[in-house]
């Protein structure tokens, strides 16, 4: 099996759908020796903020020198972003390899009645058997759909369980209030188990929590009080976190939006209660400096400058909110050609009422190959409202060509609405510097 044979063979499972459930994933693995039963984890779920508090929480790992295993998804440019020890992604030879043996207990149990197991069951899969193989140190797992019927959570212990942001998201599979879809993410929480939480909304708060005594597991949450912000620049942000238990002062990361903020003092929390609990040995400057270090694709990145170009996957109504306050807050000054495209099946009008009134001129393009994308067409006419000055380029490449030619070298070029549109733009800017 070649690269290519892999990537056919897991991308040709997405005809299989997304099913929540745990019953293919539990035989999957049986079958591959239950490879995730070895691994000490660090299990993330949320709306906003897995992927970067995820990465925080292993750079933190890897300044203290253990060998992290990290999954995350989607990926922006390569399938092999989405397995990584440490900073460094699956080699194409070792994800051919294992695929072929993973494809080898799929057909085990197709021809024993189960069912062909999904796109995203077979790469948690995969995942967990690299990682065995390669005997990291810990697992920084984060959830693909919810929690409680993810193939993530086919795990039976966690170190710990992290409940990042809780917004409104895929409603039609989680529920169409704050309550249900916080439920649905707590379901990673385990017996006697430890749960760390972002500051939430009180009724996803109390969601958690009630699922936490039900499991009699251990809280920590943090106040927006307990955090100091300093300085918030377009280079990053200086922030003080202090709660009851520790204190830390003068921190840095280089992630741009308060929300960024408070996801890194959520990592901060967690690995300081880890160490404190005797389950990690990790010194404060690991902590410190992991933060400081990290950086996440794909979230208020810049990609270039002259113009400034940057790229978020601000894809619901909470992602798109932190991005407002964001332009306002740091880019205010600057004319912003906007580059939007995005899903049928997220709040497109929430999203363009927030960002589109900010923006001095737009480009709306759409993510090709995917049923789920909305045609550019009908996304400009709902933008239209606005009387901005409005361009439609279906292709990707054109609607960042386009924006680079309508702005100026002082201005400021964002394109958002999703992170199957992003990944694309971050490729050909980086291709054409």
């Amino acid at each position: 099996m070649n690269y290519e044979d892999a990537l056919n063979f897991i991308h040709g499972s997405k005809k299989f759908g997304s099913k929540l459930g745990l019953d293919n994933i539990s035989k999957l693995l049986e079958l591959l020796e239950n490879p995730q039963d070895s691994l000490d984890i660090i299990h993330i779920a949320g709306t906003n903020g897995k992927g970067s508090t995820a990465s925080y929480i292993m750079n933190i790992l890897k300044e203290e020198g253990y060998r992290a295993g990290f999954f995350t998804s989607p990926y922006l440019e390569t399938f092999t972003e989405r397995i990584r020890i440490n900073n460094n992604q699956i080699q194409e030879h070792r994800l051919c390899q294992i695929t072929k043996l993973v494809k080898e207990k799929v057909e085990y149990m197709l021809n024993h009645g189960y069912n062909h197991p999904t796109e995203f069951e077979i790469v948690t899969a995969i995942g967990f058997k690299y990682f065995e193989e390669e005997n990291v140190d810990f697992v920084v797992l984060e959830v693909g759909l919810g929690g409680r019927f993810d193939a993530t959570n086919v795990v039976n212990k966690t170190l710990a369980s992290v409940i990042t942001s809780i917004s409104y998201d895929h409603v039609d599979i989680l529920g169409d209030n704050l309550s249900q879809i916080a439920r649905e993410k707590a379901g990673i929480i385990k017996e006697d188990g430890l749960v760390f939480s972002y500051p939430q909304e009180t009724e996803a708060k109390e969601s958690i929590v009630e699922v936490v005594k039900n499991k009699k597991a251990e809280y920590f949450d943090f106040s927006c009080e307990d955090v100091n912000i300093i300085e918030s620049t377009k280079c990053g942000s200086k922030f003080d976190f202090k709660t009851k238990e520790f204190e830390y002062a003068d921190l840095h990361i280089n992630l741009l939006g308060e929300h960024q903020i408070y996801n890194a003092a959520l990592s901060v929390m967690v690995m300081e209660t880890l160490r404190q609990k005797g389950l990690i040995k990790l010194s404060k400057e690991a902590i410190i400096n992991g933060i400081n270090n990290t950086s996440w694709n794909g979230r208020l990145e810049q990609i270039s400058e002259k113009p400034d170009f940057i790229i978020d996957g601000a894809h619901n109504l909470n992602a798109a909110i932190e991005l407002r306050k964001t332009i306002i807050n740091l880019f205010s000054d600057k004319r912003l050609v906007l580059g939007i495209g995005m899903l049928k099946d997220k709040d497109v009008d929430g999203c363009i009422d927030l960002l589109v009134p900010l923006a001095d001129e737009i480009v709306v393009t759409e993510a090709p190959l995917l049923p789920r994308a909305m045609k550019a067409e009908d996304l400009a006419d709902k933008i239209i409202k606005y009387n901005k000055e409005t361009h439609i380029e279906k292709d990707i490449e054109k609607a960042v060509k386009k924006a680079l030619e309508v702005a100026n070298e002082d201005d400021l070029i964002i394109f958002s609405g999703s992170l199957y549109i992003i990944g694309d733009v971050r490729r050909i800017v980086k291709d054409n510097k």
